[in-house]
């Protein structure tokens, strides 16, 4: 879809990733809506910020209602509790799954009517390389990816005849607040949203934002022991 005279909405948009995606957004000529929980902490000009918390429905209707022009949904809300599946809190691992899963379906569920009212569009959910792999201290995050990577699989199918795209953005780390205790190495989320934004622009289904997304997707094939070769 052409981004210059479109209409987006960004869901975490105040901060990391989501902020770059609204400002390369606008840079390219969209209409944007950068949606927060606090909209007073969304200090980029020219965008318009709304109050949105996509783990609460009526906030998610509010939101469907006031940005009646959409034909742009970027579902970028998210965290990482970094919580263990086998000791950690389980209130925190289904934290992570309303978010993540069902905050993002509520999203779609909520503007893909919209989209499909205004002629058409795309949605984006921005996913992760751990909807692909996983590890022990990321496994709540990685198993939440991982059903909003079946979720956009199935949507995609489902809304195709309705004029909305649905794609995903698979990426490792980012340099953002999230990952900041994190060394290994990561993404400028700059470039990733420009990589992301290109991607809607050609309408692609599955955006790689980096090389270890594409090394893991090619090592899909490979099975189990493949992915995780500490396996006895």
């Amino acid at each position: 879809m052409k981004i210059s005279g479109s209409t987006a909405l960004v869901t975490g948009a105040n901060r990391g990733f989501g902020r770059h995606l609204a400002v390369e957004l606008a840079a390219r000529g969209a209409t944007v809506y950068a949606a927060a929980r606090n909209p007073d902490t969304v200090d980029l000009p020219g965008v318009t910020p709304v109050r949105l918390d996509i783990t609460d429905p009526a906030s998610v209707a509010a939101a469907a209602e006031l940005a009646g022009d959409v034909n742009l949904l970027i579902n970028n809300a998210g965290i990482d509790s970094g919580t263990d599946l086998l000791d950690g809190d389980l209130d925190l691992v289904r934290l992570e799954l309303e978010t993540h899963y069902l905050g993002t379906l509520s999203m779609v569920r909520a503007f893909a009517p919209v989209i499909a009212g205004n002629g058409g569009g795309t949605i984006l959910n921005i996913l992760s390389v751990l909807s692909w792999i996983n590890f022990p201290k990321h496994g709540a995050y990685g198993a939440a990816k991982s059903a909003e990577w079946a979720m956009t699989n199935a949507l995609r199918v489902q809304l195709a005849d309705r004029g909305v795209r649905v794609a995903g953005l698979h990426v490792g780390y980012m340099d953002t607040d999230m990952t900041a205790a994190i060394t290994d190495p990561k993404s400028d989320p700059e470039t990733v949203a420009r990589i992301a934004v290109d991607g809607i622009e050609t309408d692609a289904y599955e955006i790689l934002a980096d090389d270890v997304s594409r090394q893991v997707r090619a090592g899909l094939a490979g099975g189990a022991t493949a992915l995780y070769p500490q396996l006895p």
